[in-house]
């Protein structure tokens, strides 16, 4: 079997290739640059997914396309750049892929699209969906350009992957040093609750969507415990030998910092430490609820998340960095 995969060379695309390619698949890994995966059975082929030609002459002859290229929620670009990949970039890789007859394509879409559950309680695949910025929306977008293709005749699954961690995950690392140095503090009371998932479940659960999940449906991949940013900041301080402050920062002054910062930063072509992105973890709840995984196809995340979080350090202790 052949799977053309997009963001390959990404923390969760590559896991994903190593997956396959320990399954005996025959992997294309297509990103804008190459990724450290290895093994027989791998090409990678760098490029971009808005190159309508490329990921047309890319994924032919393949079985199964798995799309995770996307701009980032810290990627700094107005909404229409967002936009051309999340969407745009979505409607040419799947429509490439219905016009070759593939079997089967999963996206992954983002817990982002729910924006701020309200109630903070884990939230099924039919729940009421508020994007609160440029990423959430354009995800958004391309999730509905997934669903239209479905309707087109395109057997696509949806995956919407909870917090996302585990060992070389940057985004995550910046986050464990911050707590690991001191450098921390919680925004608010640290209620807002989240389901984060390692990696490794994530995946086993993406390869069971391309499996056994039904064509035009939507599935929550998140792990089994539902933990407040509060819960999450103290296993990782712990994983760490640490604890958090006890003191807390305001969420209005906060947000309104975020705010500057971010506008800021980005008028020079560079990331904020603090802007509304990274401040969104704090401050909206998007916990999910597995249940439909679970039962259709037999999803059982297996990780904590105090035993991932270890692992996590203890791998950024091995690997310098910390």
């Amino acid at each position: 079997m052949r799977a053309f995969v997009t963001g390959a060379s990404g923390f969760v695309g590559t896991r994903l290739v190593d997956r396959l390619l320990a399954g005996g698949w025959n992997v294309r890994a297509f990103d804008l640059a190459p990724g450290p995966s290895q093994g027989t059975g791998l090409e990678y082929i760098r490029g971009d997914i808005r190159d309508e030609t490329l990921v047309a002459s890319s994924l032919a002859g393949t079985d199964l396309v798995i799309h995770l290229a996307a701009a980032l929620g810290s990627s700094r670009l107005g909404e229409e750049g967002f936009l051309a990949v999340n969407a745009g970039g979505t409607k040419i890789v799947l429509e490439a892929a219905l016009k070759a007859g593939l079997k089967r394509a999963v996206h992954f879409s983002s817990a982002g699209v729910l924006g701020h559950v309200e109630g903070n309680e884990p939230a099924d695949e039919g729940q009421a969906l508020n994007p609160r910025d440029a990423y959430d929306r354009t995800k958004l977008a391309g999730e509905r350009v997934a669903l239209d293709l479905a309707a087109r005749g395109l057997d696509v699954v949806i995956i919407r992957p909870g917090w996302v961690y585990g060992p070389g995950d940057r985004r995550t690392f910046k986050l464990i040093r911050a707590i690991a140095r001191g450098r921390f503090i919680l925004v608010g009371r640290g209620g807002a609750k989240q389901t984060p998932v390692h990696v490794d479940d994530l995946v086993g659960g993406v390869l069971l969507a391309a499996e056994k999940g039904r064509g035009g449906e939507i599935y929550n991949l998140a792990g089994g415990e539902t933990l407040t940013v509060r819960a999450m900041a103290e296993t990782m301080a712990a994983a760490c030998g640490k604890r958090i402050p006890r003191v807390r920062l305001p969420v209005g002054p906060t947000r309104l910092a975020a705010g500057l910062l971010g506008g800021a930063f980005g008028f020079f072509g560079k990331e904020a430490p603090l802007n509304p992105s990274r401040l969104a973890f704090f401050l909206h709840p998007k916990p999910l609820r597995i249940d439909k995984a679970k039962a259709e196809l037999g999803y059982d995340p297996a990780i904590g998340f105090e035993e991932g979080m270890a692992r996590t350090v203890a791998w950024a202790r091995k690997n310098g960095w910390l």
